[in-house]
């Protein structure tokens, strides 16, 4: 399975933004199984174009193919199929149902199609220090656990490719580190690829390529 990206620029931006950007206006092709490092400074898209891959905004121009069919062909079915069999998500924004507990949030996802047994929820929660947060409501959680639970809720599903939006923003180094060490084993198990949009590089994350927006 491959994503084709070719010449995407958001509707906003200026045609000369994709002078200086790897990214933007350029034709480039993302293999399942690779590791993407994308260094994306504040006001570069970075957030756009994770949400232009995932189908959930549409001002751009341009083409994104994923398994050689172009996305603005899709049917909303045809999305929601591939976001529940082939494409996971960590958002910036974390998108948690706020009034419902952190295992709802990910028993929820886990149903949906389920990759995992309901016992990895304790599993995973454990290895990322929010166990004890379980049956609390997201809405008293802080900011770094709430972002916990949106990137344990990411690996609930199967998927070729998995989309990160600045997933540690709310982390510390170590909880980054416990964090993407999980990521990564999950996504080696699906021989699954990482597009990793963030600020600066992160030397925990071996890439395969790197590119700047």
């Amino acid at each position: 399975m491959q994503l084709d990206i070719r010449n995407v620029l958001p509707l906003y931006f200026e045609e000369n933004k994709n002078q200086n950007s790897d990214v933007w206006g350029k034709k480039l092709v993302f293999n399942k199984g690779e590791f993407i490092k994308i260094i994306a400074p504040s006001g570069s898209g970075k957030t756009s174009f994770i949400h232009f891959i995932y189908g959930i905004r549409k001002d751009f121009s341009g083409d994104i193919f994923f398994t050689g069919k172009n996305i603005s062909n899709y049917t909303p079915e045809e999305f929601a199929a591939c976001r529940k069999d082939n494409m996971s998500i960590i958002f910036q924004d974390m998108r948690l149902f706020s009034k419902q507990t952190v295992w709802e949030n990910l028993e929820i996802k886990r149903q949906l199609n389920p990759y995992h047994p309901t016992e990895k929820i304790t599993e995973m929660a454990k290895r990322l220090g929010i166990e004890d947060k379980l049956h609390s409501k997201c809405e008293t959680c802080s900011y770094g656990e709430q972002q916990r639970v949106s990137i344990i809720r990411s690996l609930m599903q199967p998927f070729d490719f998995l989309l990160m939006d600045e997933p540690f923003s709310h982390l510390d180094d170590a909880n980054s580190q416990k964090a993407m060490e999980l990521i990564i084993e999950e996504s080696r198990s699906r021989e699954a690829a990482i597009i990793f949009a963030n600020l600066k590089r992160v030397d925990y994350f071996s890439f395969t390529r790197l590119l700047h927006l």
